[in-house]
């Protein structure tokens, strides 16, 4: 008998996947799919991996959760091999744990994803995930601590603190991440999952300057590079804003890389509305764009906005993809050369601090240390320990 686990979307579904997957009774044969609803196409692949699971494991039980799961469960009970469909508010409690904010890791022995938090307050017009995960909701500080405590005596070298909207952590995700910077000194790697880029205070600026610990990638939920569309989106910051938090986080630390989302095609996007979006890879600096076409979401304000054409939301994301990929590998080229200090996560692959992926042939799982790029090829850099 054995557990699978299929996750799809967030990194919060990855922590809590592994959750839901320690505590099924032993004997018994299950696979936990983890959906996710951000995209029409999520939805899909969701459906598409359940379909896939049962023929691959015809005996194995399945549970569906997650967001997809949440919003529509009708569309998957029906679905071969599925056994149970459970909300959000239930997942981890699906086999008998008790805490449905529990944190737990993932990928024990190198990296683990701590939730800190989940939910969100916003009502972004083009987003059905808060109606899925209901308000925000933070972890208490000694929850969070112990639980990073307990994935560093299981080996992790690196923590990812994870939610639906971090930087609402109640009381400031800065302030959090200097206590628990303080509280355990074991920890050598601190990395931040998406960020909302206005809700990065002061305090969280200070830990990036001044605490290598804190590792300098930072992905901002950006959503695009234009004020009309901004506001249309019912975001909380303008391309300026965008564009300043960067040149402050840059200023704090030289060495931070900037990831960001970007949303293609919103309606009543303007193509000069598209190129504004277009440049605000360069003018951000973005290394590591996630884009993702438009698409209307059920019951959402942006549903019932005059939608573009699918051929051309689907142009714009190409094109705003290739923009990026181009970017990105300039940025991969100019490391070769350089050290950079790494973590590998897998057999002869990781990242560096800056969350370029990296190769190191022979390197074993979990090792650390600084590295020489030696070589690029396609989106990975080949390196030797230095």
């Amino acid at each position: 008998m054995s557990v699978q686990t299929i996750s799809l979307g967030c990194r919060l579904n990855f922590a809590e996947t592994e959750t839901i997957a320690r505590s099924v009774p032993a004997g018994e044969d299950w696979i936990v799919i983890n959906s996710c609803a951000v995209t029409n196409e999520a939805v899909r692949q969701t459906k598409q991996a359940i379909r896939r699971a049962h023929r691959e494991s015809p005996s194995a039980e399945i549970l569906v959760t997650g967001c997809a799961a949440d919003l529509d469960g009708a569309a998957f009970r029906t679905l071969p091999g599925v056994k149970r469909v459970v909300g959000n508010t239930s997942k981890l409690k699906a086999f008998g744990a008790t805490d449905v904010m529990a944190p737990r890791g993932l990928l024990a022995q190198v990296k683990s994803f701590v939730a800190i938090q989940t939910g969100c307050d916003h009502r972004c017009t083009f987003c059905s995930i808060w109606q899925a995960r209901g308000p925000s909701l933070s972890l208490a500080f000694e929850a969070i601590r112990d639980a990073v405590a307990l994935e560093i005596d299981r080996g992790a070298k690196e923590i990812v603190l994870t939610g639906v909207d971090i930087t609402d952590y109640n009381g400031g995700l800065g302030s959090l991440c200097q206590r628990l910077l303080t509280a355990e000194p074991r920890l050598k790697r601190l990395r931040l999952s998406s960020l909302d880029s206005v809700e990065i205070d002061d305090a969280l600026l200070e830990l990036i300057a001044g605490e290598l610990r804190l590792m300098p990638h930072f992905h901002l939920s950006l959503q695009a590079g234009d004020d009309m569309i901004l506001k249309r989106m019912k975001r909380r910051h303008s391309r300026t804003d965008a564009v300043h938090i960067v040149e402050r986080i840059k200023a704090a630390r030289a060495d931070a890389t900037i990831g960001a989302d970007l949303i293609a095609g919103f309606p009543t996007e303007s193509e000069d509305m598209a190129l504004n979006s277009l440049q605000l890879l360069e003018d951000c600096d973005i290394v590591a764009a996630h884009v993702f076409p438009f698409s209307p979401r059920p019951e959402t304000p942006a549903a019932r906005m005059p939608q573009l054409a699918r051929e051309v939301v689907k142009a714009r994301a190409a094109r705003l993809r290739s923009a990026a990929a181009e970017r990105r590998s300039r940025w991969l080229d100019r490391l070769v050369g350089s050290e950079q200090s790494i973590l590998v996560e897998g057999d002869g692959i990781g990242h560096t601090d800056s969350f370029a992926p990296i190769g190191i042939a022979g390197a074993q799982r979990g090792a650390t240390g600084l590295a020489r790029i030696v070589a690029h090829e396609g989106d990975r850099l080949t390196a030797v320990f230095a």
